[in-house]
């Protein structure tokens, strides 16, 4: 008994030992690295390149080419036969207000005016009777001192009545608005008969002129120094085959935009465009200049948390190189350490790469699926 006992503990202990080595002998088959990566490479170069600025922007228009109309005071709006749309030409009438008090008061103010001038004249007349009667030795000089003085009353009378009536035609004046440039309704706020405040925020109508508008763009303010009016500018286009529209900086950005880390940045359009006022657009804004400089293709770029590096091909062997760059315009990135011109560095293939990995030159090989038993090193 004690010997069948003892078989029967050896033999599972035999059988688990074969398999466990079965297992291990399998997953050594699976792991092989040395199997060569294919990669494509690009050389590094000495060039020139320049920095770009990128910011965002909403297109407005330029200054001078926005009208936005207010009612002088509290009133009614008597009159407004533009619509939003609708084109207006310079003089055309935009709004009407109805106000009363205006009118009146310019009515007084004539009245003043001829009540003044009345005045004047008779004091001219007195002035001349005084100076008749002075040289026939009839009234004393007195009597033409008095009359002098009552025409110099009389005239500083009339000018201030006239300066009054100037300044109440000036108030009837806003109670017409029309268009002082060639342009569009953007946006009727109102319509006839309705009352309105005399603030900004109770708008009756803006007018703007869509041949005159610009990129107000918000740069970064650790950018701000790297922009120089003059500097040229591209629009960045959502689509692919639309035509790339040229800017130019009108404006250097002197003052944060409130609450806010970037700085207001005025571009120009190169040519005409047909984009609405108030457009989201993204702006590249050209800066400062590198001449001889060692280049590389954006893509060789490798980014590890805080660390940048790319990978050199030396012969079969991909070597990992932690570099410092410069300059960034989107294609080419500025090495100021870590690799030198002609050395070749790997573009494609490098995703997950190992330092001293072995490679082969050539297309890359496309990543297999997860369903091909050759993904996981397994047989076919």
């Amino acid at each position: 008994m004690t010997l069948a006992k003892h078989r029967c503990r050896v033999i599972p202990l035999l059988v688990c030992l074969l398999a466990f080595s079965a297992c291990r002998g399998e997953t050594e088959e699976e792991v092989d690295s040395t199997t060569p990566v294919a990669v494509k490479t690009a050389p590094a170069t000495l060039g020139t390149i320049r920095g770009i600025v990128h910011a965002t922007g909403i297109v407005d228009p330029a200054p001078g080419a926005d009208l936005v109309v207010i009612a002088p005071e509290a009133t009614r709006i008597a009159e407004i036969p533009r619509a939003s749309g609708d084109r207006v030409r310079q003089g055309d009438l935009l709004v009407r207000f109805e106000i009363p008090s205006s009118t009146a008061e310019v009515q007084r103010q004539q009245a003043e005016v001829a009540r003044t001038m009345a005045a004047l004249d008779n004091a001219k007349a007195t002035q001349t009777r005084a100076r008749e009667l002075f040289d026939r030795g009839v009234a004393a000089r007195r009597d033409v001192e008095e009359a002098n003085r009552s025409v110099t009353d009389a005239e500083a009378a009339v000018t201030e009545a006239r300066a009054s009536l100037g300044a109440a035609q000036t108030v009837e004046s806003r109670a017409v608005v029309r268009a002082t440039f060639n342009g569009i309704v953007a946006r009727r706020y109102h319509n006839p008969g309705d009352v309105v405040e005399a603030s900004a925020s109770d708008p009756v109508l803006r007018v703007i002129d869509p041949a005159r508008i610009e990129i107000v763009a918000s740069v970064p303010l650790a950018d701000a120094p790297r922009v120089e009016v003059g500097a040229a500018g591209h629009l960045v286009n959502a689509s692919a085959d639309a035509p790339e529209i040229d800017l130019k900086v009108l404006s250097r950005p002197v003052a944060v935009d409130a609450g806010t880390a970037t700085v207001p940045v005025r571009l120009a359009f190169s040519r005409p465009v047909n984009i609405p006022v108030g457009t989201p657009v993204q702006v590249d804004i050209e800066s400062e200049q590198h001449v001889d400089v060692v280049l590389i293709p954006a893509a060789a770029i490798v980014r590890e948390g805080e660390e940048t590096a790319a990978f050199v091909a030396r012969g079969e062997t991909a070597e990992r190189r932690a570099v410092r760059i410069g300059l960034n315009d989107g294609t080419n990135i500025e090495i100021l350490s870590g690799i030198k011109a002609g050395e070749k560095v790997i573009v494609d293939g490098q995703a997950g790469l190992p330092d001293k990995a072995a490679i082969t030159e050539g297309p890359a090989e496309k990543e297999s699926s997860p369903a091909d038993p050759s993904a996981k090193g397994e047989p076919k």
